[in-house]
């Protein structure tokens, strides 16, 4: 189905800043909302539930499996991520933008049910970089640090199956490239004739 918003779709292994990008990205361009998924992991730092997750129990997220709740749904470091269908039609349904920052198992089960949405990849700098991150964090065990940089080599193969990369070096310099992909995407003939439909009769454009 040819929904009127876009679908934006962040992968990245952890450490890469993907959410700090996607934070400073809804901060500056209000058109676009973020998915809140469903994880079964606690909640780390400062989060809040229904704010960067909706935290639920194994047995909630079963009974969401079940009924087909998620449009999809993976198991990542062990603990498992869904994305809620209803919220996302119903926001893109009114013409909006959602940004779905998800793994790539996620984002490619994304991309066979939404085949217009837009695929971006976060990539570190290097490995030194993401583990030095992974570690300033501060938030994970040395063991959870080494099974995420392991998981790392395995999400990093996947981004030939996104259409953007950026590499996060700079992150002033990474928000300007993923600012000028989702106002790019805006300016695709389909979306302009989407959003300005009044504009395209008015000069007798089919």
């Amino acid at each position: 189905m040819d929904y009127p918003g876009n679908l934006f779709v962040v992968a990245a292994p952890s450490g890469s800043g993907k959410s700090s990008l996607v934070k400073a990205l809804m901060e500056v361009d209000a058109g676009v909302a973020p998915s809140i998924s469903h994880t079964t992991r606690a909640p780390r730092g400062q989060e809040k539930d229904g704010r960067e997750y909706h935290f639920i129990s194994d047995a909630a997220f079963d009974a969401k499996v079940a009924a087909g709740d998620f449009l999809e749904w993976a198991q990542v470091h062990g603990k498992r991520y869904g994305t809620s269908r209803q919220a996302i039609e119903d926001r893109i349904g009114a013409g909006g933008d959602v940004v779905l920052e998800i793994d790539w198992q996620g984002a490619l089960q994304i991309k066979q049910l939404f085949t217009n949405a837009i695929m971006v990849f976060i990539m570190p700098p290097s490995w030194e970089e993401l583990r030095a991150r992974l570690l300033r964090r501060g938030e994970d065990a040395p063991e959870v640090i080494e099974l995420r940089l392991a998981n790392a080599r395995t999400e990093l193969a996947q981004a030939g199956h996104f259409d953007y990369v950026i590499i996060n070096e700079i992150f002033e310099r990474a928000l300007f490239d993923l600012k000028a992909i989702v106002h790019a995407q805006r300016l695709k003939y389909v979306a302009q004739k989407r959003a300005r439909a009044d504009t395209f009769q008015a000069l007798g454009i089919a």
